[in-house]
């Protein structure tokens, strides 16, 4: 039953978006065939609800293609032991303490040494979807294989969308494989304050064996390194030291290197060697994947209407998401009402909104234009100079992910007959985004002037 339901989700891929797959589908399970009569196993409610309204019909296909007669399909929950949750920056609380002590317990063989690791961030306590699905990818990685892959690793986003959090449970995942491994993990401001101490000492060298002797170095907030030359230089050396000795180096910021006005252009550029990721806001499907998995592990009641308010009506960060569903099952406990009670009768409302300027068609159009040195007319010509034709593919990109046009208005916004040319453009940069880190760091460039 396993290949039968392998097969039929490698159809369903085929079918549908990458983000509607890794946020709906990856976490199934076919629990029965019998006489037609299908059951599913997913996580929790609020997948049943999605699955039942937006794919039935896509899931009936492909298990008939499999060779499954389907005369009914059921959905069933599945208790932990049957379906592994996989949260996203979900806080610690009392119900996962069981599942912190084995952490906890790999780090008894190095009490000595000081990490600076919070043994709470783990990848079990960290939602996968599409906005950091290669991130996790990439993670996962350089857990099996530390120094070797992806090396740099480098983490970029805005506040409270994960960065700490993941990078930390790589660490917490690598010292639980490998005991003796010296890992450290820094925010860059206690990386300048220690190196400015050590120098006032007279001690700079024992600074630099400290940190070259590490197995895996962690440096948060790299942004904060501005107009510190001393530092930066220090780092630089240290980078080369470590990265020639196949130790691995991860770096988190809010923003690309290059980006970073006073830093170093040879360390922007050995910072992004192996590529850079990016953790972006979740969608809406993310944002109440989210909320579901941590209000199970908090082991709270909330009813899939009100985690679909809450993810309609905050569209700020991860941490301000979590912030409006504690504030919510704390004034259901204190009330005594239910979470969707007291949204209903006006007793809380939730308002928290990205400050992103609006943006048109028109406007996406000409930055990606400017972008490439092209005017809005060359892009929207039938030229296939590969440059153009390259920038074309991203404006369509672009219209479909920022203003989820219709594929037959963004033909009429490029210049292009009709949809289907539209629906392969974006196809090709979204395959493309999977490996192409130049491509993903060239499309965060447009989508900042986008908004500027």
């Amino acid at each position: 039953m396993y290949n039968v339901w392998e097969n039929t989700l490698a159809e369903i891929e085929q079918k549908i978006s990458t983000s509607n797959f890794s946020t709906w589908f990856q976490d199934t399970s076919l629990i029965s065939t019998d006489k037609g009569h299908i059951i599913i196993g997913v996580k929790n409610s609020f997948f049943i609800k999605q699955l039942r309204s937006k794919f039935l019909n896509i899931i009936s296909e492909a298990l008939t293609n499999n060779g499954v007669k389907v005369k009914d399909i059921e959905f069933e929950i599945q208790t932990k032991s049957k379906s592994k949750i996989r949260p996203r920056e979900v806080t610690t609380s009392i119900d996962i303490k069981d599942r912190l002590a084995s952490t906890k317990k790999a780090f008894k063989s190095t009490k000595s040494q000081t990490t600076g690791l919070n043994s709470k961030y783990t990848l079990d306590s960290f939602v996968v979807g599409s906005n950091n699905d290669l991130a996790v990818a990439a993670a996962k990685s350089i857990i099996e294989h530390p120094g070797t892959s992806y090396n740099p690793f480098f983490l970029y986003g805005g506040s409270g969308l994960g960065k700490t959090h993941l990078v930390q449970a790589i660490g917490n995942e690598i010292q639980k494989n490998h005991p003796d491994f010296k890992i450290l993990y820094t925010p860059i401001s206690d990386f300048y304050a220690e190196f400015v101490d050590y120098v006032l000492k007279g001690k700079g060298k024992d600074f630099n064996n400290k940190f070259r002797s590490l197995d895996v170095l962690i440096i948060d907030d790299f942004q904060l390194i501005v107009n510190k030359e001393k530092s930066q230089e220090e780092f630089f050396n240290i980078f080369n030291t470590l990265h020639q000795l196949d130790k691995q180096i991860i770096v988190t910021s809010d923003r690309l290197p290059s980006q970073i006005k006073t830093v170093d252009e040879r360390l922007a550029n050995r910072l992004t060697w192996a590529g850079a990721f990016d953790l972006q806001l979740p969608k809406f499907e993310d944002k109440c994947a989210i909320l579901r998995a941590k209000a199970d592990l908090d082991g709270a009641e909330i009813e899939d209407e009100a985690i679909e308010y809450i993810a309609e009506n905050v569209n700020t960060n991860i941490r301000d998401l979590e912030s409006e569903l504690s504030t919510i099952l704390l004034m259901s406990d204190v009330r005594g009402l239910t979470p969707l009670e007291l949204i209903n009768n006006g007793s809380i409302k939730v308002t928290r909104n990205a400050k992103l300027k609006p943006t048109t068609a028109k406007r996406i159009v000409e930055k990606v234009s400017k972008y490439y040195q092209l005017n809005p007319n060359e892009l929207k010509s039938k030229s296939r100079v590969a440059n153009i034709k390259t920038a074309r593919q991203i404006a369509m990109y672009l219209l479909h992910e920022e203003l989820s046009m219709s594929t037959t208005k963004i033909a009429t916004e490029v210049g292009v007959k009709d949809h289907t040319t539209v629906l392969h453009g974006i196809n090709k940069i979204k395959n493309d985004l999977k490996l192409n880190f130049t491509l993903r760091d060239q499309i965060a460039e447009i989508k900042e002037k986008i908004y500027d």
